[in-house]
């Protein structure tokens, strides 16, 4: 049965809330979390709150409203919904996509270091024999 939350009462929120942020709390690894929100979420909920991170991060990017709206195809509502969240309402949402740049970021860099092992003799020879290799550069990534 579906319940408003209109029609909760104020100690029943925040009992309903920590339930779900303990439960969150308590899931650890990136597997984990998967199943634990295909099993919470339906998909489309999942989709939601994935495309609402992605606006996210385009804001904190610098770009503009229009060009988010025009590219994701979704409404002004939604843009100034999320802005408005990443500045005064939820503070934890900022942190959350710093933090997922910052485990972007890393996700690219080992990307990148399995190009190069795998393309480059003088990077294998490198990580093989570090001390052996104090004076020469490492291989650039061609981009």
């Amino acid at each position: 049965m579906k319940v408003r939350a209109k029609e909760l009462t104020d100690t029943q929120r925040i009992e309903i809330l920590d339930t779900l942020y303990t439960a969150a709390r308590t899931v650890k690894g990136r597997a984990a979390m998967k199943l634990f929100l295909r099993d919470l979420l339906t998909q489309s909920e999942r989709i939601m709150l994935g495309r609402r991170i992605m606006i996210a991060r385009k804001l904190l990017a610098g770009r503009s409203h229009r060009a988010i709206e025009k590219e994701m195809r979704v409404g002004k509502d939604t843009v100034w919904r999320v802005q408005r969240w990443l500045l005064d309402q939820l503070p934890g949402y900022e942190e959350v996509i710093k933090s997922l740049e910052i485990e972007l970021e890393h996700r690219q860099k080992k990307y990148d270091d399995k190009f190069l092992y795998a393309t480059s003799a003088l990077y294998r020879l490198k990580k093989k024999y570090p001390l052996h290799f104090l004076l020469f550069p490492t291989p650039k990534l061609k981009k």
